[in-house]
């Protein structure tokens, strides 16, 4: 009997440590859910203005942002590729680095997606961007920082610094689209011109753009355009069977709505 008591007292108390530790956890889970998504790793290599190898094995690519790519194979280099590559192993060539997160932390090719600071606080994305030696590219659900990113850049752009100097990389309107071009990822600006109903496609001059079904749920009623705005937006250059140019957005920071 004095047994079955004492069992029952234990299980009670521990019912109620379990519950107190879980409240406290609670209590202070944004805190708690920071700390462990900040790691620091030691750089080993750089592949190139947007991928790293740690020392352990890793390979980590920059979040929100893109650069020119450097000789791969068949594939040329595009202009500013080396400079971009130059740029980061000097920021961060066998240095110790911070990696934040957002919302999903490894792409379909296995790479870790972060944020990377230096030790003195330094946001190496948002320098890669100021230098004018990369282009904001995010992806859903990845896109916390977008807003911040995209300041920068357009202060790039503004002082036609780095790969925004050459003319590979300068904004264009529609009249100006050669066959050349396709596949590129490329800005262009101009007036929308027509939208249709549900807002999923407008067109700028003779480029149509869209917002493909599975990327949507992203957009919000403010993120869509009306007819007579000036737009930048950005994207890789399609053509369809028809002669169309295209290219598809997926995330409201492809399209800067009302600029000048």
């Amino acid at each position: 009997m004095i047994n079955h008591i004492n069992l029952k007292k234990a299980i009670f108390l521990l019912f109620w440590l379990i519950l107190a530790v879980f409240s406290l956890q609670s209590a202070q889970a944004g805190t708690l859910s920071w700390v462990s998504q900040d790691r620091w790793v030691t750089v080993k290599r750089v592949i190139d203005g947007d991928t790293f190898v740690t020392r352990k094995g890793e390979k980590v690519r920059l979040l929100g942002m893109n650069t020119p790519e450097t000789r791969h194979r068949s594939s040329p280099a595009q202009p500013f590729g080396k400079q971009a590559k130059i740029a980061l192993t000097t920021l961060i060539a066998n240095q110790q680095v911070r990696l934040t997160f957002d919302r999903e932390k490894q792409d379909k090719y296995q790479r870790t997606l972060a944020h990377v600071y230096l030790r003195g606080g330094l946001w190496v994305n948002a320098e890669m961007l100021r230098l004018g030696l990369a282009h904001v590219y995010t992806f859903t659900p990845n896109i916390a920082a977008a807003k911040k990113l995209l300041h920068v850049e357009q202060q790039a752009i503004a002082e036609n610094k780095g790969m925004w100097g050459h003319k590979r990389w300068k904004t264009l309107t529609p009249k100006q689209l050669k066959t050349s071009m396709l596949g590129q990822f490329r800005l262009l600006r101009g007036k929308v011109e027509k939208v249709d109903k549900k807002g999923w496609k407008f067109y700028i001059g003779k480029l149509a753009v869209s917002i493909p079904r599975k990327y949507r749920k992203g957009f919000k009623a403010r993120d869509k355009v009306r007819r007579g705005d000036m737009v930048l937006v950005r994207g890789r250059l399609r053509m369809s069977k028809k002669g169309q140019w295209f290219l598809s957005v997926h995330t409201p920071s492809d399209i800067s709505h009302k600029i000048k």
